[in-house]
């Protein structure tokens, strides 16, 4: 006879004669109260063995049991825990709502609604809403997209720009952006309450119009109304704060903050330290731009001692100033003078900046629908209603068929009747209402599919077709044009390959890579791939004899072959990145002959 076998917390344990009566029996004794709550069992038919899980970091989520095609948490137990007779403690040692992991949940068939109860059921979810997670829930309708685009739409939810804690002003965190007029949406879900974003809202209600506006809202660019922007739409400001420490260094020495001596090494321009008092500190409320020293410090020299510097005269002091970052600006917001864990001195500098939305931008619905600020356009030259209301935004209708999200249109048709009627609307996943949503419109006067005549804000005439128009909730993202533009002349090179160093914050250059070389070729403009595959253009000297980087002695003055010892060179002038493949060629023990021949 085969026996089962059986697992605790994936080691095995023993064997049994049947697996799955042992697992029932052990659920049953879980919500009889007699084993604890953490314990989960789950049968495996196909392996014929039995998981039995009671150690942390599982994820479990809560269920509503379900016995003979009922649901054990009954009306009357709703209203005792409504009326606070009951706890949410007292449900789960009754046994009437359990916490399963994702072994246990492979052995339940769990249904959304009460009304769809069968035998078979063994749990019924407490909220259908409960199978997304916190992202998601935020979103509204998120049912009526595809997948991605709420996946999306949970991801952006968290990179929008808002009100992210009321105290804000206080705190002193190195990078934070917060949206100058924030607003609760009109269509909501009803975690908005239980996750605070409705106290921490992090978006705005902008009129739509969904339409194409002269290709200028093709590709998923947005068209903005520019006096909409002059009013505050997506209006932020950006925080940095600098943090620089007054350390102290064996011997004796340490940091000095104050105005640096002009006779310290690294000393920069005058311009550049013109913005600091003469304690060496920046004034709240002072302009700044970048490189711009906030706080003057000067250290002692590295290797160099107190008796060194009275012997050789030297002034043991460099400059070591905090400087503000080269592509950013903005006004000295506040200045925080205190004493690090060590008891130096600690001064922290927050700069804050003023982000009115640009080309560029970017921007984004709940709906997975982000897309760039294409063009501002002047009050005068939008559309308008008959009404004479124009809209804030215009959405290309383009973007909708493929992705199908459907929600999109469900919330600008939703957010129109909230606004005409005056209350906010239920979004919540599986619950929303398009049925109600109509009835509010046409109970207002309004179409019931929320399309409107439009008139051409540049020639007057009517637009032949309906346009959908309504409110929707729209997102800033902090993913903004003024922090990621970025472009080089000339700057700093890294040591060991010569080439510009990589990266914005490093004034580095950009790229130019098999691509973009191929792009060069197809105009015809082949010629120019020398010039610009040549940022590191070196001339190295070559022993004509043996074909091998030859040796400069600066002390002698002279070239010669480390092989043959001649004196037979001949520069050579090449990418200095090859020079360092015949270098790394020659430590694995290969020997690069180089043959060299004049040019025709």
């Amino acid at each position: 006879m085969f026996m089962s076998d059986i697992y605790l917390n994936g080691q095995h344990v023993g064997e049994t004669k049947d697996g799955k009566e042992l697992v029932k029996s052990l659920i049953a004794k879980r919500r009889q109260g007699v084993l604890p709550t953490i314990m989960n069992a789950c049968y495996y038919e196909e392996k014929d063995e039995a998981q039995i899980n009671t150690d942390g970091g599982r994820t479990r989520r809560p269920l509503i049991i379900v016995e003979n095609g009922a649901s054990k948490l009954t009306e009357a137990l709703i209203t005792q825990l409504k009326e606070g007779k009951i706890t949410w403690q007292n449900l789960i040692e009754k046994g009437i709502v359990e916490y399963i992991d994702a072994e246990e949940e492979e052995m339940a068939y769990v249904t959304f609604y009460s009304k769809d109860l069968t035998k078979k059921h063994t749990h019924i979810e407490i909220d259908p809403m409960m199978i997304v997670g916190v992202g998601a829930s935020l979103l509204v309708f998120p049912e009526k997209n595809r997948g991605d685009r709420s996946n999306y739409g949970s991801r952006m939810v968290t990179q929008a720009v808002g009100m992210y804690l009321h105290n804000h002003m206080l705190r002193d965190d190195t990078t934070a952006q917060t949206m100058v007029y924030p607003q609760e949406p009109l269509v909501q879900s009803e975690t908005i309450h239980a996750a605070g974003v409705d106290i921490h809202p992090a978006g705005q209600n902008l009129i739509i119009a969904v339409m194409p506006f002269y290709g200028y809202n093709i590709e998923d660019a947005i068209v903005i109304n520019k006096a909409s922007i002059e009013r505050g739409l997506g209006r932020s400001y950006s925080f940095r704060t600098y943090v620089t420490e007054a350390n102290r260094y064996w011997g004796g020495q340490e940091d000095e903050i104050g105005f640096p001596e002009t006779s310290v090494r690294g000393y920069k321009s005058e311009k550049e330290y013109n913005k600091l008092d003469p304690d060496g500190i920046v004034s709240p409320e002072t302009n700044v731009e970048g490189s711009d020293v906030v706080v003057g410090k000067t250290s002692p020299l590295r290797f160099l001692g107190v008796a060194k510097e009275t012997r050789l005269g030297i002034k043991n002091r460099r400059d070591n100033s905090l400087v503000v970052n080269a592509a950013e600006g903005g006004v000295v917001d506040k200045v925080i003078m205190t004493e690090s864990k060590e008891g130096n001195r600690l001064i922290k500098v927050t700069v804050r900046e003023l982000k009115i939305p640009e080309i560029g931008d970017k921007f984004a619905s709940r709906h997975g629908q982000k897309g760039v600020l294409g063009i501002i356009v002047p009050e005068e030259d939008m559309p308008f209603t008959a009404d004479g209301i124009t809209p804030d935004i215009i959405f290309n209708a383009h973007a909708i068929p493929s992705r199908m999200t459907i929600g999109h249109l469900l919330e600008i048709i939703g957010g129109k009747a909230g606004a005409l009627a005056g209350e906010k609307i239920n979004g919540t996943a599986f619950k929303g209402d398009e049925d109600y949503i109509t009835k509010l419109l046409k109970a207002t006067g309004m179409r019931d599919d929320g399309k409107e005549t439009l008139y051409n804000g540049i020639t007057g005439e009517k637009i032949e077709v309906q346009i959908l128009t309504g409110i929707i909730y729209y997102q800033r993202l902090y993913h903004l044009v003024s922090q990621k533009m970025h472009a080089r002349s000339k700057g700093p090179v890294a040591l060991l390959t010569k080439q510009p160093t990589e990266g914005r914050s490093k004034e580095g250059g950009l790229r130019f890579g098999e691509m973009e070389k191929d792009t060069l070729v197809a105009h015809g403009a082949a010629i120019t791939l020398k010039e610009r595959f040549s940022s590191d253009r070196s001339t190295i000297p070559f022993c004509e004899t043996c074909g091998i980087t030859a040796v400069i002695d600066k002390i002698k003055n002279k070239t010669f072959c480390p092989l043959c010892k001649g004196s037979k060179i001949k520069n050579v002038e090449m990418s200095y990145a090859f020079k360092l493949l015949l270098d790394e060629m020659k430590s694995m023990m290969i020997y690069p002959q180089i043959v060299m021949e004049d040019e025709e």
